[in-house]
């Protein structure tokens, strides 16, 4: 198995906050910033989902780094707290906050309920924010650093893209999260924290979904959302 450095100085002893990070980008993104030498908290929402959770732990410790698995609904209020008190329990603060979670389901506009709007609202957009209003008076000025993410959906999306239509309600929750990190950073600026939104293309999906040719790789993505967190990923 390949063993973590023991001093990876880009984010040694940092402690990493990511929201779903037991699969795809999230977990990339854990393994990643450990990597690093971050400490990394991986959070998931459903008990269906702790073994994947603890075996994103287990990849990371088996290594040599360090990690806890914390359950927490992130689409509400009172999770989003429960995840930031638990992760200052495990180690004793937050350096980074990675909100990675989204639901993303499917539907044109006439088969659209109020839920399934509610939903993709609530996890998308409501849950991050309020997860970074928790967490935002405990970062660290100025290596503080939030980063949200969304899609490359949200600059894709003219008539004649490959923006699917019953994409609706994912890309428009997506392009309000990049609407609110613009303005949150202005807000934290004065900190010295920055707030940052990586917006991906296609990651796992069909290889000629892009102009490469090939498919996109989490780890790819876990690189850009590594770079950001370091002094050299401030921007201004």
């Amino acid at each position: 198995m390949h063993s973590y450095p023991a001093n990876a100085a880009a984010a040694h002893r940092k402690v990493i906050v990511i929201t779903g990070a037991y699969r795809s980008v999230g977990a990339a993104v854990a393994k990643h910033m450990a990597y690093r030498g971050a400490k990394v908290v991986v959070n998931y929402a459903s008990a269906n989902n702790a073994p994947a959770a603890d075996e994103v732990v287990s990849f990371i410790t088996s290594a040599g780094g360090t990690a806890v698995a914390i359950q927490a609904d992130v689409s509400t209020v009172a999770g989003g707290k429960h995840l930031v008190n638990e992760a200052v329990k495990a180690f004793g603060g937050i350096d980074v906050l990675v909100l990675y979670n989204a639901v993303m389901r499917m539907n044109v506009l006439k088969d659209m309920e109020e839920e399934y709007f509610d939903a993709h609202f609530a996890e998308n957009v409501k849950g991050p924010l309020f997860l970074a209003k928790a967490a935002a008076p405990l970062l660290p000025s100025p290596i503080g650093r939030i980063i949200f993410f969304s899609t490359s959906n949200t600059a894709d999306s003219a008539i004649d893209s490959g923006v699917p239509a019953n994409s609706l309600v994912y890309t428009a929750s997506r392009g309000t999260i990049e609407q609110l990190s613009r303005i949150l950073a202005k807000d934290l600026g004065a900190r010295g924290i920055t707030v940052n939104t990586v917006s991906p293309g296609p990651v796992d999906l069909f290889v000629n979904a892009t102009h490469a040719g090939r498919l996109g790789r989490a780890e790819e993505v876990a690189e850009v959302a590594g770079f950001l967190q370091v002094r050299r990923g401030r921007v201004g």
